[in-house]
């Protein structure tokens, strides 16, 4: 129940005004200052000089809400209209410097930390890999060490790139370092393609990492994959961070490093499905490249993606939402 009697206010009326009309705000549901407060935030973290190829991803949040307009208010896959059972806002980007890597992870970092002492839980829109560090800052710095679920065609735990520790590939291996993940839980989901060697395979395992690949997907079948990742979670506060290049590039050519031989947007969100029930704290999705899309199939599937997330943590919120 809310601690008023004030119901959430939930998205724009499609029958007032027409989907392709107003703010493009994620699933357009209203902004963060027109509510007294949000127990889920949508927000955009529109970075991308953490990449090591394709640029572009900076312009992921605008892309991703305006593919978002199409999203209806009940989740019959979960059974829960998540923008009833708590008011979720879209609560613009948080604005770091493009020039520094540094400068721009303690900045994201702060915004974030902001937000998540307001009460709200975040879904973030990338950005590239790299948000996901300062992202888990904020959340550990809340939470503890978290259990992590991480869908992408890379491991993303390098050590480092041109002698740079900060970037998109090297999130995770920080975050280990830096004490912010429960290293009892860690899974990586939907890894594929080649890699620099086998010895980053045997850091990534060093590292505590257990790994489902795409072809572990397409041979054991999504429940299967998603009973095995709920138990490693266990009760854990769990963290989930899903790169757009996890999909196979059929179902997201936009993103920066695609892979051949990847998950379809189905088995991508039978998986999450299949992990309600989590204590999810946070989550985000990233890697998102518009200037590389086509028909807009990538941005579709991220809001998607994120339409999924902001429903788990909902299921997960029920009842205790204000």
């Amino acid at each position: 129940m809310h601690g008023t009697a004030r119901p959430p206010l939930g998205p724009a009326d499609s029958s007032v005004t027409t989907r392709f009309a107003g703010p493009a705000t994620f699933a357009r549901l209203p902004r963060l200052d027109q509510v007294p407060n949000a127990d889920i935030a949508v927000v955009g973290v529109p970075f991308d000089t953490g990449v090591s190829y394709r640029p572009g991803a900076r312009f992921a949040p605008t892309a991703v809400r305006e593919a978002s307009r199409l999203l209806r208010p009940y989740h019959p896959g979960l059974d829960v209209s998540p923008f009833a059972e708590c008011q979720v806002v879209d609560a613009g980007d948080i604005a770091c410097t493009p020039y520094d890597i540094g400068a721009a992870i303690a900045e994201i970092e702060l915004q974030a930390s902001g937000l998540m002492d307001t009460g709200a839980k975040l879904v973030t829109i990338g950005g590239d890999h790299t948000v996901a560090l300062p992202l888990l800052r904020a959340v550990a710095r809340r939470h503890g060490p978290v259990a992590l679920l991480h869908f992408d065609a890379h491991l993303d735990t390098w050590d480092t790139y041109f002698g740079e520790p900060y970037t998109h590939g090297t999130p995770f291996r920080r975050a280990v370092e830096e004490g912010l993940l429960d290293t009892e839980a860690l899974s990586h989901v939907g890894t594929r393609g080649p890699l620099y060697g086998r010895g980053d395979l045997d850091e990534d395992r060093r590292l505590g990492f257990g790994v489902v690949t795409s072809a572990d997907v397409m041979r054991r079948g999504v429940d299967e994959v998603a009973h095995a990742l709920r138990e490693r979670i266990g009760d854990r506060p769990l963290y989930v961070s899903v790169d757009i290049d996890v999909l196979d590039p059929a179902h997201a050519p936009g993103t920066g490093t695609p892979e051949a031989g990847g998950l379809t947007s189905r088995e991508l969100l039978e998986i999450l499905r299949g992990v309600a029930g989590a204590n999810l704290v946070g989550a985000d999705v990233v890697e998102v490249a518009p200037a590389y899309d086509h028909a807009d199939i990538t941005s579709v599937a991220a809001a998607h993606v994120a339409y999924d997330l902001v429903s788990l943590v909902a299921l997960n919120e029920r009842g205790r939402c204000r």
